[in-house]
């Protein structure tokens, strides 16, 4: 959906939204023909950003494109913090190392769908990081005990007497404390970060400015249909993730997702997700959508010819359960003996030998097409071999000679 119209209008930069509050105040602000300062958090919480994150960015790309003032705020200081957000223990505390490192590729994972040409890019420790103990005090003396129960999470645990950190509290102080700063007209955020955002509300009226309009975007849920995307559940699809992994990943979708992924994974407009949901309501296959949605996602990281190339891997290698044409070769060692797990485990199709004996005992590796069943089993093949570890992952297992 692209409209290079200066500031645009309601409908075009709120599409796609679950929930803004307040639509009304948004519409009045949006009059004033002023471009609007939007600012959108994100914390460097792990290495990688999945198609999760891309929904609430490709959000904010409207905005910077229609004119307005956009920041987009790496959270290094509130990573060390933690979002306590749907969480029902404490959240680990990240080290500064982590961050830093995390940091590094988010910028350019985050240009994948930014221009950053357009995006002002800061980092909360910027400001954070700078308060005293005595500035900290007068923040948190400007909400309540109370206030912070309301938030389902930490009413849950508090009633159900799991413990709850002193420093947990602090994070939608902070989080609330980045919109002051930045004296923010619009908050972007998915749908989970409502407390935090509205708590950026309070705080900007605290301190005598006007409260900003918290814009909300869906969750994508993951690759199982059930939760949310998200790294630690194993559901998602990474950013840098190859084109083939990409497709291979989202053909695994539910069927009922394909609209969803459609809207929120490939960006498609909302005429294209009503055409599908339409085809699929009448019996089309739901494979031709989904590849269809699959390939429009793949593009956006790697292009088009990288997304058709991947759609014909898919259909070679799953779908006609032929070989690839090409794949990566690993040589091992003449000097034995190897076990199938450590075979495994020395191509890269597997972390560690505890993770390849997990692969085996799941039935989804294979020699030559051959299931192997047992993962302590010594290597007997002299010839180069193909090893596979489901439908979509191959290399060419080469024996060195014996000297």
């Amino acid at each position: 959906m692209s409209r290079p119209e200066h500031f645009s209008d309601v409908e075009y930069l709120l599409d796609g939204f679950a929930h803004v509050e307040t639509f009304a105040e948004f519409e009045e602000r949006l009059q004033r023909k002023r471009p609007l300062n939007v600012k959108l958090g994100i914390d460097p919480t792990s290495p990688d950003l999945h198609l999760g994150f891309m929904v609430v960015l490709h959000a904010l790309q409207r905005f910077a494109e229609s004119g307005h003032n956009v920041t987009l705020i790496i959270g290094d200081f509130t990573a060390r913090i933690g979002d306590p957000s749907g969480k029902k223990l404490t959240r680990p505390q990240l080290s500064t190392e982590e961050i830093e490192a995390n940091m590094e590729t988010y910028r350019d994972q985050a240009s994948r769908v930014l221009d950053l040409e357009r995006i002002v890019v800061r980092y909360n420790s910027e400001w954070l990081g700078a308060l005293s103990v005595a500035d900290l005090v007068k923040l948190a003396g400007k909400t309540t005990v109370a206030q912070m129960l309301e938030r389902n999470d930490f009413r849950e645990r508090y009633e159900s007497g799991d413990p709850i950190s002193l420093h947990e509290l602090l994070y939608p102080i902070a989080m609330a404390y980045d919109s002051v700063v930045m004296k923010a007209d619009v908050e972007l955020g998915g749908i989970d970060q409502l407390f935090n955002l509205l708590m950026g509300r309070h705080y900007q009226r605290e301190m005598g400015q006007e409260p900003q309009i918290c814009a909300m975007v869906p969750l994508l849920v993951g690759l199982d249909g059930v939760q949310k995307m998200s790294k630690s559940l194993g559901n998602y699809v990474g950013v840098t993730e190859g084109p083939e992994v990409q497709f291979g990943k989202l053909m695994s979708i539910p069927d009922e997702l394909i609209p969803a992924y459609g809207r929120y994974a490939a960006f498609l407009d909302a005429s294209d997700v009503a055409r599908a949901r339409s085809a699929l309501a009448s019996g089309v296959n739901p494979m031709d959508e989904k590849k269809h949605v699959a390939q429009e996602v793949v593009a956006l990281y790697h292009g088009e010819k990288a997304a058709r190339h991947a759609r014909e891997y898919f259909e070679r290698t799953v779908q006609r359960k032929e070989l690839p044409e090409s794949m990566p070769e690993v040589t091992l060692d003449g000097i034995g003996p190897h076990s199938i797990s450590g075979v495994l485990a020395a191509s890269g199709l597997a972390a560690s030998r505890r993770d390849a004996e997990r692969l085996v005992n799941g039935g989804g590796v294979r020699v030559n097409g051959e299931a192997i069943a047992d993962p302590k089993a010594p290597w007997r093949w002299t010839q180069p071999v193909v090893l596979s570890v489901g439908s979509r992952r191959f290399v060419r297992i080469i024996l060195a000679s014996r000297p």
